[in-house]
């Protein structure tokens, strides 16, 4: 949340000439509601289902970048089943940036706390395990989007030349 992953997957997927993907507008536009109604009237676990249902269909797409919601990777059935045949990237920020980032922003159900900075420090601590678990990380704190873009590119390239 708040690292740049639905400003650089449109990026990265214009350089690869692939189609973009991102998981949250496309829940939103199935559903017929925004993801701060969904959590608001069906609840965060209707929502990681839907995000689970989605990661097993999207999984069998080629050609695409996809940008993941914060915690759709967090659920380690979802990390296997994209994992083993696709590219994934962890985008890394500093917490002090992320804040800033986020700290305006008023379509984050995540972040619906009295202390919303605590909740975010505490959320990153809570999804560091299992960020830790994903193959491939950049760390955004200091890049612009087509900076970020070039790195993943770089692990792209590297990766594809091992399969």
């Amino acid at each position: 949340m708040g690292t740049g992953k639905s400003t650089v997957a449109p990026l990265l997927a214009d350089a690869l000439g692939w189609e973009f993907v991102d998981m949250d507008a496309l829940i939103e536009q199935r559903d017929g509601r925004t993801i701060r109604e969904i959590f608001s009237t069906a609840g965060e676990a209707y929502f990681r289902r839907l995000e689970t249902e989605l990661c097993r269909e999207l999984n069998g797409w080629r050609e695409r970048v996809i940008a993941t919601g914060g915690g759709t990777l967090v659920n380690p059935q979802n990390l296997a089943i994209v994992a083993p045949q696709n590219v994934v990237i962890c985008l890394d920020c500093d917490p002090d940036v992320l804040w800033q980032r986020l700290s305006t922003a008023t379509d984050r159900p995540m972040l619906d706390a009295v202390d919303a900075r605590a909740r975010l420090s505490s959320l990153l601590a809570e999804r560091a395990p299992a960020y830790a678990r994903i193959p491939h990380h950049i760390d955004v704190t200091h890049l612009s989007p087509a900076e970020t873009v070039s790195a993943a590119l770089k692990i792209w390239e590297s990766v594809i030349r091992d399969w």
